[in-house]
Protein backbone atom coordinates (compact mmCIF):
# COMPACT_ATOMS: atom_id res chain seq x y z
CA UNK A 1 0.00 0.00 0.00
CA UNK A 2 1.44 3.47 -1.15
CA UNK A 3 1.79 6.52 1.28
CA UNK A 4 0.08 9.50 0.25
CA UNK A 5 0.42 12.19 2.76
CA UNK A 6 -1.76 15.33 1.53
CA UNK A 7 -0.34 17.94 3.41
CA UNK A 8 2.81 19.88 1.43
CA UNK A 9 4.88 20.39 4.97
CA UNK A 10 4.88 16.98 6.18
CA UNK A 11 5.07 15.28 2.80
CA UNK A 12 8.19 17.92 2.60
CA UNK A 13 9.62 17.06 6.42
CA UNK A 14 9.02 13.43 4.95
CA UNK A 15 11.16 13.20 1.93
CA UNK A 16 14.08 15.66 3.52
CA UNK A 17 13.93 13.02 6.30
CA UNK A 18 13.83 9.82 4.11
CA UNK A 19 16.88 11.70 2.40
CA UNK A 20 18.71 12.08 5.61
CA UNK A 21 18.86 8.36 7.00
CA UNK A 22 18.58 7.22 3.47
CA UNK A 23 15.43 4.69 4.23
CA UNK A 24 14.02 3.51 0.77
CA UNK A 25 10.58 4.89 0.69
CA UNK A 26 8.91 7.72 2.27
CA UNK A 27 6.45 4.85 4.10
CA UNK A 28 9.65 3.26 5.41
CA UNK A 29 10.21 6.54 6.90
CA UNK A 30 6.93 7.09 8.44
CA UNK A 31 7.07 3.92 9.66
CA UNK A 32 10.28 3.93 11.43
CA UNK A 33 9.73 7.30 12.59
CA UNK A 34 6.01 6.47 14.27
CA UNK A 35 8.17 3.26 15.67
CA UNK A 36 10.56 5.38 17.44
CA UNK A 37 8.10 8.28 18.74
CA UNK A 38 6.28 5.06 20.56
CA UNK A 39 9.03 3.46 21.84
CA UNK A 40 10.23 6.91 23.24
CA UNK A 41 6.82 6.92 24.42
CA UNK A 42 6.77 3.46 26.55
CA UNK A 43 10.63 4.04 27.91
CA UNK A 44 9.52 7.80 28.95
CA UNK A 45 5.99 5.78 31.00
CA UNK A 46 8.78 3.19 32.37
CA UNK A 47 10.87 5.85 33.64
CA UNK A 48 7.70 7.37 35.51
CA UNK A 49 7.37 4.23 37.22
CA UNK A 50 10.72 3.68 38.09
CA UNK A 51 11.08 7.12 39.64
CA UNK A 52 7.71 6.81 41.83
CA UNK A 53 8.80 3.53 43.04
CA UNK A 54 12.24 5.22 44.11
CA UNK A 55 10.05 8.40 46.11
CA UNK A 56 7.95 5.56 46.81
CA UNK A 57 10.96 3.88 49.14
CA UNK A 58 12.60 7.02 50.21
CA UNK A 59 9.29 8.03 51.17
CA UNK A 60 8.78 4.71 53.04
CA UNK A 61 12.38 5.01 54.33
CA UNK A 62 12.54 8.59 55.76
CA UNK A 63 9.08 9.20 57.03
CA UNK A 64 6.63 11.67 56.30
CA UNK A 65 7.03 15.45 55.39
CA UNK A 66 6.12 17.61 58.60
CA UNK A 67 5.01 21.12 57.07
CA UNK A 68 5.56 22.57 60.39
CA UNK A 69 8.27 20.86 61.26
CA UNK A 70 11.17 23.57 62.72
CA UNK A 71 14.51 23.03 62.06
CA UNK A 72 16.05 25.86 63.81
CA UNK A 73 14.46 24.49 67.40
CA UNK A 74 15.27 21.20 66.29
CA UNK A 75 19.25 22.22 65.81
CA UNK A 76 19.25 24.00 68.71
CA UNK A 77 17.98 21.37 71.17
CA UNK A 78 21.16 19.04 69.71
Amino acid sequence: MALYIRDEAAAHLASELQKMSKAPNETETVRCTLQHEIDSIRKEALLRERVARIQHRLSAHMGSRQPDFDMKHFTDEM
